[in-house]
């Protein structure tokens, strides 16, 4: 920091409490919203006759309508701000995911599957565009990781939620799969309503913010964008263009391919594991989702204090994609558990400081369209990883070759992260 580093100090803490807890609160139950299938699949694809294969298609199908609506949807919302697009799409897909418990046929489940996707496209890259107006590029990913840890902390607390709701299973005459789908789909709703009041579009609007904050703050980010666009020079269109921001979503694809593959399947997994029943399934599968929410901001706070981005994400992903080959060939209960916690934490603590490698290169509209560029590259490894597992898992009746699909993603993104050319860190600021 400069001569007012005190300030700047005082600045980040203020942003960082007033905005991480409640962004962090909606990923929750977005995150939540998207992988409670997986929950869901325990008693909805024996009521429903849903094959393996079946299920993993209508669970990787939301990532087709995500990808390709995610670019025009953070475009709109770089135009409309992001307090009235966020709230649109927090409305919209919690009255879909909510929808959910309607399905009664595999084209349904498809439907709805894809319709939630299209409904939730640009809220994740919109919620890391909105960070880049709040957070200069050192502190990027520390927030970054703080936010995505609730991807963690959805999978902790919505494992024993999920399998509470599913023993409603009879009440008012529905499944239980059917009350985990409205009970988990209505927050976002009111969320949505909460957003338009809350949410302030910058730091120009932040009226929480003193003035001595306020005016530091606009500067410090005005001062990075200028050099940010000095040197690098993207537009929205060359950064659609750019082979770096290419291979930055290839490497987010090989992340998603494994962190979705263990997502929708990791009940599944655990109980084939352990032979447990639907309550101690959710809470057995909070474990590997603890243990990356631990892990996540301390690898992303070490990124932020080095400066350093691409081992941070290649070494967490090496040795997590090692435990997951591990895994694969465990068949005693709690060593797999352990195994599947070490596979995690690799996923997970790899996040922060992979999204921080585009924010230090893109601002304004460069960064709405790389962003989501990343982030829709990156999902279709949302399709891929459940649909393989799908399929793996039919055909051998067993997870194994699951399992080593979700270590091969996880050791190409570890090659690719090293492999790509990394822009150099700005002066502190």
């Amino acid at each position: 920091m400069t001569d007012d580093g005190a300030v700047g100090r005082r600045t980040i803490a203020l942003v960082r409490r007033r905005l991480i807890p409640f962004m962090f609160l909606l990923y929750i139950v977005a995150y939540l919203d998207r992988i409670n299938v997986g929950f869901a699949a325990l008693q909805m694809n024996q009521d429903l006759g849903f094959s393996d294969a079946v299920y993993g298609l209508g669970a990787g199908i939301f990532f087709l309508g995500y990808v390709v609506f995610e670019i025009p949807s953070n475009l709109i919302l770089h135009r409309v701000g992001a307090r009235v697009w966020i709230a649109r799409i927090m409305i919209t897909w919690g009255f879909v995911s909510a929808a959910m418990m309607f399905v009664q046929s595999a084209a349904m489940f498809y439907a709805l599957r894809l319709l939630l996707g299209i409904a939730e496209a640009g809220f994740f890259p919109g919620m890391l565009f909105y960070l880049t107006h709040w957070f200069p590029e050192r502190e990027r990913a520390r927030a970054v990781a703080l936010f995505m840890t609730a991807t963690a902390v959805a999978g902790l607390i919505g494992g024993p939620i999920s399998g509470a709701l599913l023993q409603l299973h009879g009440v008012g005459g529905l499944a239980g799969w059917q009350w985990l789908f409205v009970l988990e789909g209505l927050p976002a709703v009111v969320l949505g309503v909460i957003v338009w009041f809350y949410l302030a579009e910058g730091p120009q609007d932040a009226r929480w913010l003193p003035a001595a904050e306020r005016a530091w703050l606009i500067a410090t980010l005005e001062r990075e964008r200028d050099v940010t666009a000095a040197r690098d020079g993207y537009t929205a269109r060359s950064a659609l263009l750019s082979g770096r921001i290419w291979a930055l979503g290839g490497l987010y694809f090989l992340l998603v391919t494994a962190m979705y593959g263990v997502a929708f399947w990791l009940p599944q997994i655990v109980r084939n594991l352990s032979g447990f029943g639907d309550f101690a399934v959710g809470l057995a599968s909070a474990v590997p989702y603890l243990a990356a929410a631990i892990s996540m901001v301390p690898v992303a706070r070490h990124s932020d204090r080095t400066g350093e981005r691409r081992w941070h994400v290649a070494v967490p992903c090496a040795l997590g994609g090692l435990a997951m080959i591990a895994t694969a060939y465990v068949d005693h209960p709690i060593a797999g558990l352990a195994l599947l916690s070490c596979g995690a934490i690799g996923i997970w603590s790899a996040l922060g400081p992979c999204w921080a490698l585009p924010m230090r290169v893109l601002s304004g509209p460069a960064a709405a369209a790389g962003l989501a560029l990343i982030n829709s590259i990156g999902n279709v490894g949302g399709f891929v990883g459940p649909s393989l597992v799908g399929v793996a898992r039919q055909a051998t009746n067993s997870f194994e070759g699951g399992l080593l699909v979700i270590a091969a993603s996880m050791i190409g993104a570890a090659i690719v992260a090293v492999c790509i050319r990394e822009a150099p860190a700005k002066a502190p600021c």
